[in-house]
């Protein structure tokens, strides 16, 4: 099969490699018909050492199920399925407290011998506990706003859910990228009253209008500008792959009961969820594609969203 690999910083290659097999009674294999590239990809692709051996890169993706294994009740070859962006047995003590990024079983696409989602098919561990059928046909005009519950649009909605957002809120989003609109777009959902989005493109602010932000005013820089603007008593939801090692975390925060939480998403807690709100057009989060490419442009798509030419990238196999 063809699939993304990168090699070290800005080098992204599309290249043969070896088709997916089962290799447990619990995996699947699953065909991709759409993948993305994320915002936490962009990290290794200007930092990466360079390797030999590369890296399958990709965890946002669904598609059809070619081979399902013995210990996989309930789906079977054929069915339209997506992924959360980490795999996960859905029962452990950590999956049934909704935190299925710790699950015991679980793992990270691309990493131990498992597929990315960038390429043509993947093999998809602990596959009952991780896949979840989607109701509607392959060629579903709604696959790329289904292909968001994969990862962003879940992680927008966890930062909102982590904050306590509840009805009448007054919120304030700091960033305009794809999980940053998807947390305005969850805080509208949730009922805040007033939504302010920072962020520094009118093109992704005017979509953030669209999704429910109020008001828009210049990015500054994140952590520090979220303890500026949150008020006393108040909770900073913090989300995605920090840009920093440090914050200002001491005394003066604690003097003001300030609340800072956040963390990786558990996807899969919030999939069924939201999903309904796509399949009856109460929300277009597929808005967030702005390009499309196909596998063979890939490393394209990197070059585009890395120089802030693109806001998120469509892959369609």
């Amino acid at each position: 099969m063809r699939a993304a690999v990168m090699y070290g910083a800005g080098d992204v290659r599309v290249e043969d490699r070896p088709d997916p097999k089962i290799h447990e009674p619990t995996d699947a294999v699953v065909r991709v018909l759409r993948a993305a590239i994320c915002g936490s990809d962009l990290w290794p692709y200007a930092s990466m050492p360079v390797t030999d051996q590369g890296r399958p890169m990709g965890h946002e993706f669904l598609g059809v199920i070619e081979e399902a294994g013995s210990q996989v009740p309930g789906l079977s070859a054929g069915d339209l399925v997506i992924t959360p962006f980490t795999w996960c047995d859905n029962t452990c003590d950590f999956c049934r407290k909704g935190l299925q990024t710790s699950c015991r079983h679980g793992g990270r696409y691309g990493l131990g011998g498992v597929d990315g989602g960038q390429g043509e098919a993947v093999r998809v561990p602990q596959a009952q506990g991780t896949l979840v059928k989607l109701p509607v046909a392959a060629d579903s005009a709604l696959l790329p706003s289904l292909l968001t519950l994969s990862d962003v649009l879940c992680t927008g909605h966890h930062g909102a859910v982590k904050a306590g957002v509840s009805r009448g809120d007054t919120v304030t989003v700091i960033g305009d990228g794809a999980v940053g609109l998807f947390a305005v777009l969850a805080a509208h959902r949730l009922g805040a009253g007033q939504i302010i989005l920072m962020g520094g493109h009118p093109d992704r602010t005017s979509l953030g209008r669209d999704f429910g932000a109020t008001d828009i005013v210049a990015e500054r820089d994140a952590l520090v500008a979220a303890f500026g603007a949150v008020g006393d008593g108040g909770v900073v939801s913090r989300l995605g792959v920090p840009n920093y090692a440090e914050g200002p975390v001491g005394p003066a925060m604690l003097l003001r009961n300030i609340t800072l939480t956040g963390g990786a998403c558990p996807a899969r807690a919030y999939i069924e969820e939201l999903m309904p709100d796509i399949l009856d057009g109460t929300i277009e989060p597929g808005r967030v594609f702005d390009r499309t490419v196909s596998l063979d442009q890939v490393p394209d798509g990197y070059r585009a969203m890395a120089g802030r030419e693109a806001l998120k990238i469509l892959i369609r196999n």
